[in-house]
């Protein structure tokens, strides 16, 4: 299975910058089996049974993009230097991993200064990553960071233009509860109040599971036999009570459907590890064609990167050939792509068989 198996022409100007306002309102595209349906995200109550269970990623993206100075003095005076730093995860010494550019301008234990608040010292360095040790600890970092920080918008987004204010709402799900993600479960992004209220009032089911979306997310596959692709990990958390409801969807015999390919991926895996009961831990599962699934009947997923680890899930469970006519129906109908983009319901012909408890 090579990797230019998941490649595509994809125009520039379809990579969208901003979403669709309201939410609701982004296009819609619906594929069930090799039919494809155009229509816009509102649609989706239309598509859905009574019953069945739509899976919410609830993580919370932090704003994890830093900018500050760090400053040095020498014989010959003061000398300063603007360093950027992505936040990735925190660490179990109380240090946070970050990408941090320049990274040659930095030497161990220099501090810098982000805002009159914040600052960090560099700990370590370690596979590219600087391990930042922070002034601040619990909610009153959590404030400085609110403050001093912007959100981690995509790199094909942040090439075109900043992160500003408006993101820090646009970038963040509705339901977001646990922060921890820096980067945002794009597919949930389309949800507002009204969606979820008739969606409610047509008899569709939720529950809420976390996982905290990394920068891995982004990171491009090198090999070229995609089955040697070796996934980052990511943490995550499928509580009882969610458990429970999607085990009580299987026995009702509705659909279990996540929202976003973190979802997805995070149910996948707890359904391997234990069947269908509480899960937490880090979860690296890569699916590609072949794959079994176990809980998922149909997927709500943005459209994707060509050649990401994402293009190679969606054609697991819909298979490459109708991925491929769906993407070239997408581009050719100039439907808006990635994380601000527009959506779609990937509706498998089979069933997936439903897992042993």
């Amino acid at each position: 299975m090579k990797l230019s198996d998941f490649d595509f022409d994809l125009p520039d100007r379809l990579i969208a910058t901003r979403p669709a306002v309201p939410r609701s309102s982004a296009r819609f595209l619906v594929a069930e089996g090799d039919a494809i349906h155009d229509g816009t995200v509102t649609d989706l109550v239309t598509w859905l049974r009574p019953g069945d269970l739509l899976v919410l990623n609830d993580t919370r993206v932090i704003p994890a993009r830093l900018n500050g100075e760090r400053s040095r003095e020498s014989a010959q005076g003061t000398t300063r230097a603007k360093i950027e730093a992505t936040l990735l995860e925190p660490r179990a010494d109380g240090t946070w991993s970050a990408l941090i550019k320049p990274l040659k301008k930095l030497k161990l234990g220099e501090t810098v200064v982000f805002s009159d608040a914040l600052s960090a010292q560099l700990e370590n360095i370690c596979d590219g990553q600087g391990h930042l040790r922070f002034n601040l600890a619990g909610d009153d970092f959590d404030a400085a960071l609110a403050e001093a920080g912007a959100m981690p918008l995509p790199p094909y987004i942040a090439a075109k233009r900043p992160a500003d204010a408006r993101d820090k709402e646009d970038y963040q799900t509705i339901w977001a509860r646990h922060s921890g993600a820096v980067a945002a479960p794009t597919a949930s992004l389309h949800f507002d109040a009204p969606l979820m209220t008739a969606l409610a009032d047509r008899g569709v089911h939720f529950t809420h599971v976390t996982l905290h979306v990394g920068a891995g997310t982004f990171l491009p596959v090198k090999v070229e036999d995609v089955t040697t692709h070796k996934m980052h990990a990511e943490w995550g958390q499928v509580s009882a009570a969610a458990a429970a409801d999607i085990a009580a969807a299987k026995d009702r015999g509705a659909r279990v459907i996540p929202v976003g390919t973190t979802a997805l991926r995070l149910i996948e895996t707890m359904a391997r590890d234990v069947g269908i009961a509480a899960w937490e831990g880090d979860t690296d599962i890569f699916i590609y064609p072949g794959f079994d699934f176990a809980v998922t009947d149909g997927l709500m997923t943005n459209f994707h990167l060509p050649k990401s680890t994402l293009m190679m899930l969606v054609s697991a469970l819909m298979g490459r050939g109708c991925i491929r006519q769906i993407y070239e129906h997408a581009v050719t109908q100039q439907y808006r792509f990635f994380s601000y983009g527009d959506a779609s319901l990937l509706l498998p012909r089979q069933k997936p068989s439903k897992p042993t408890r």
